[in-house]
């Protein structure tokens, strides 16, 4: 269904209660009365089939005697009702409806199945949007409408809060009273039969009424579309979310309601798609305020200046152990600091200015430390002096302020005494907070925001440059596998599929008797690992299972017998089918923990951490979506505790951090490429300055349908849309989509275009793309948008760009908006009717309905090459614009 049709939803100018009624208490009664009790100006009409008149307003008593066609409705009804009147509202051509069916709750499992199929079929046939059942409605505050449950009235504002709790929904409307929040749209999601998350962020991210978007979420059901609608969400404004789950177990692992997926999954995902989480309601408003009237961050310093030298200090602390660093000056910034506050302005690395400081030297200090180049941000602390007016310093703060482009962040201490300074602060747009927790913690989710608006970016191919795995070697080890009815590979098996996939392992034999292993030993050389092997006993390091460093065939005779008895005694009825001897990897080497495993929400992912005997006392991990390239490989190493041991200490050389991320984008691309693999777990894998080798390693597997590809929550670079193309001047070019490292590429391409391409292309004078708008361009999201360019080398051998075409869908991919532009100097040669080609054949490909555009009146060179390939052409002359319309659907179309 269309986007379009939340108009009807979102900017309703008439509404129709299906069920309206005057008993207390009823649904039908609870809407009329907040209905009629707001302010929204259009006509509210009940229907009834029993009262001629419902609280004053008569009630009409079918969907075809409605004296006109509403725009939303809002069912008060019975569920099982709900069907029939949601098809007789469609074919009336209402648009939305919000279902608030009294009853619902209390249906079976298998009720409420067979009711949401009726109404999804009906509202499907009929082309109307359903929000709910289940749900408390929504109130959309600007046009004082309240077509909910909930008797409030929370003030307009540039706020969307979406919750997926009823209880949470009117908790979060008292809190924001209390706190003078106000809204653009608040929405209570229900159990959403249709609309779901990716519907409303792409309706509010183009919004003009809304600057932030704020979600209170349990669970995602289809992974790529709300991957792919909050990537574009969160490309155009804030986008926060709060979600419950975050116990641990026993072990420290996160705990899952079936089919619900992990925490630290969803974690993850929140990060790739740009979106900040926070973990308490009042954070996520903080903020949101804070991104909303912060300058933006470029790194992760904070500078602290105070009056109060404990409270800096105690804010330093509190910085740096949630992840910040404190930033210090420069020794020239440091000089003037000491000339104008004394010998004593720093005190553990914050600007102390003593509690007598003036407000010109507020003014100064901040001058001087916002023109240092060391710090990100600013935060101002204020502890009340009854010498120094607090009102004062903070004019003195924002007239500083005023004139860097650097994010200052203000605390102000005190209740009462401090209203009037945080009230300038909030005139000027200057974040202020009541506590230094407070102040720290919104530099912090500054900080991490900007980090998500990185990774955002990222965008890795579907299979990494230069990496050509021998696919069908590890495809039929697993095959055979399985066709023996197994659900695990044994360990040498699983190593022969690593080793297809290009991951060093150690060399290692399954044998069964004390005997086999000696001769295993002798094969291999000394010294030896041994493992026993136990189908009850799946990490035979938890008991004891496992022998290192073995030197001789003595010591390996005993290592057997030792292993094998503990193994018995610990895990009470095991079978040992064996042993596993391998070569020993290399002494020193650093023991780490790589798992691939699949999330029943959003497929595969990887883990990363400590490996060895320590990996569940540390718990040191951290998770990654795939695809990845080697910045997202380094990414996660990053973000554990052991990345700072593969960088070296105690005289060790720092690991090969190069061949560590390469390891993961090669298990990664394991799991991506065979969709029967179902977990991967390597540990340990040894890392140190020579290399990787893995140790151990477990591979379990299963039968399934779906592909590899299919199964990822974000479409990564189609590498398989690559081709030649050869021009009409015998020039070869590659024509592929865009990728982000295409940047570079594209500020030289734009230098090639006369002002009349640009005029054409853009619609007016355009002299300079700023980064921003040249990240759009060329960082792109696959599952919704297309770019193709023609790239080719240049006479010094540079890769150049020397066309572009790109096409941008609609959410239901009804019809896609195309525009093409063609370096100036490289006309004539076919070039853009091949990048027509491209893209057509790509969007019928996609299933898309139609292919529109535009073009200037005078564009003759791009209504020539439309007509050529296939599009109807309408001149507007008035308009002084061209309509341009390709029918995909038509077998005639081009092919």
């Amino acid at each position: 269904m269309s986007v379009a049709n939340l108009d009807g939803l979102f900017k309703p100018n008439s509404v129709a209660v299906i069920g309206a009624t005057n008993e207390p208490g009823h649904v039908g009664r609870v809407v009329m009365e907040n209905l009629l009790g707001g302010k929204f100006l259009g006509p509210v009409m009940p229907l009834s089939t029993t009262e001629d008149e419902v609280l004053g307003v008569d009630a009409y008593k079918g969907v075809d005697t409605l004296p006109l066609t509403p725009d939303l409705a809002i069912l008060c009804i019975p569920p099982a009702d709900a069907p029939d009147y949601i098809y007789r509202l469609g074919r009336r051509g209402v648009k939305a409806a919000v279902a608030l069916c009294p009853g619902y709750a209390k249906l079976t499992p298998a009720e409420k199945w067979e009711v949401q199929g009726k109404m999804l079929s009906a509202a499907e046939d009929e082309g109307i949007r359903i929000l709910g059942p289940s749900g408390l409605g929504l109130i959309i505050p600007p046009i004082g409408l309240n077509a909910s449950l909930v008797a409030a009235e929370p003030p307009k504002g540039r706020i969307a809060f979406i919750s997926q709790s009823a209880s949470l929904f009117t908790g979060v409307l008292d809190w924001a009273h209390g706190h003078g929040i106000g809204f653009s749209y608040v929405v209570s999601l229900g159990d959403r039969l249709d609309l779901k998350y990716h519907d409303l962020f792409d309706y509010l991210s183009s919004d003009p009424n809304t600057r932030s978007i704020l979600l209170y979420l349990e669970s995602v059901s289809d992974a790529r579309k709300f991957m792919s609608a909050a990537r574009a969400a969160a490309r155009n404004k804030p986008v926060l979310v709060v979600k419950p789950g975050r116990r641990r177990g026993p072990g420290g692992e996160s705990i899952a309601r079936p089919g619900q997926g992990l925490d630290e999954v969803y974690h993850e995902a929140f990060r790739r798609a740009g979106m900040l989480r926070v973990f308490e309601i009042d954070a996520l408003f903080d903020a949101a305020q804070t991104l909303a009237r912060s300058q933006p961050l470029k790194g992760d310093r904070l500078a602290i200046m105070t009056n109060g030298g404990s409270v800096g200090v105690m804010s330093a602390d509190t910085l740096i152990e949630r992840g910040g660093k404190l930033s210090g000056v420069s020794a020239e910034t440091g000089l003037g600091l000491r000339e104008l506050l004394g010998p004593n302005w720093q005190r553990e690395g914050i600007v102390d200015m003593g509690l007598t400081a003036s407000p010109e030297q507020y003014h100064d200090a901040l001058t001087a430390v916002l023109k240092d180049k060391e710090p990100n941000a600013v935060l101002v602390m204020h502890v009340p002096f009854a010498a120094v007016h607090g009102e004062e310093v903070a004019r003195a703060v924002i007239k500083a302020a005023s004139k860097s482009q650097r994010p200052v962040f203000t605390c102000w201490l005190g209740h009462g005494v401090a209203e009037p300074a945080r009230a300038l602060f909030s005139q000027a747009g200057i974040p202020t907070y009541n506590t230094p927790d407070t102040a720290v913690r919104a530099f912090l989710d500054l900080a991490n925001h900007r980090r998500t608006q990185e990774l955002l970016m990222e965008m890795p191919a579907s299979i990494p440059a230069g990496f050509t795995p021998d696919n069908e070697c590890a495809l039929g080890v697993v095959h055979a596998v399985l066709e023996e009815g197994r659900t695990e590979l044994t360990e040498p098996e699983a190593k022969v599929v690593l080793a297809c996939y290009g991951i060093p392992v150690i060399r290692s034999k399954l044998v069964t008797t004390t005997a086999e292993v000696i001769e295993a030993a002798e094969e291999l050389g000394y010294p030896v690992a041994i493992k026993v092997v136990s189908p009850e006993i799946p990490q035979p390091f938890d008991v004891g299972g496992v022998v290192l460093d073995i030197e001789d065939r003595e010591e390996l005779k005993q290592a057997a017998q030792s292993i094998k008895a503990r193994a018995r005694k610990l895990e009470l009825g095991a079978s040992i089918k064996g042993f596993i001897v391998q070569k020993m990897g290399r002494r020193g080497a650093q023991e780490l923990l790589l798992q691939a495993q699949v999330d029943p929400v959003f497929g595969p992912y990887l883990r990363f951490g400590q490996g060895g005997l320590a990996a569940k006392l540390s718990q040191d991990k951290a998770i990654a979506l795939p695809p990845l390239n080697m910045s997202l490989a380094r990414d996660l190493i990053n973000r554990t505790r052991v990345s700072a041991f593969l960088k070296g200490f105690g005289g060790r050389p720092p690991a090969d951090l190069d061949a560590i991320s390469k390891t993961i984008i090669q298990v990664a691309q394991l799991i991506i490429d065979i969709p029967q693999i179902q977990e991967i777990d390597i540990n340990p894998l040894f890392a140190d300055s020579h290399g990787v080798s893995v140790l151990g390693v477990r591979v379990r597997v299963a039968e399934v349908m779906a592909s590899g590809q299919d199964r990822l929550a974000i479409r990564p670079y189609p590498k398989e849309l690559e081709e030649h193309a050869v021009l009409k001047n015998g020039r070869e070019v590659l024509i592929r989509p865009i990728r982000p490292e295409d940047e570079p590429a594209h500020y030289e391409f734009f230098t090639h275009l006369t002002p009349e391409d640009l005029r054409f292309r853009f619609f007016g004078v355009v002299r300079e793309l700023s980064h921003m708008e040249m990240a759009r361009l060329t960082q792109i999201d696959y599952e919704r948008e297309m770019a193709f360019i023609a790239t080719a080398e240049s006479a010094e051998g540079v890769p150049e760009t020397l066309g572009v075409v790109r096409a941008s869908a609609k959410p239901d991919n009804s019809s896609a908006e195309f525009a093409i532009i063609v370096r100036s100097d490289q006309k004539g040669q076919g070039l853009g009717r091949k990048l027509m080609e491209k893209i057509i054949h790509y969007c019928r490909e996609r299933g898309t309905g139609a292919i529109t555009g535009q073009a200037l009146l005078d564009n003759k060179g791009m209504q020539g090459l439309a007509e050529k390939v296939g599009f109807e052409v309408w001149r507007n002359t008035d308009d002084e614009v061209v309509e341009m319309h390709l029918d995909l659907k038509q077998p005639d179309a081009l092919r």
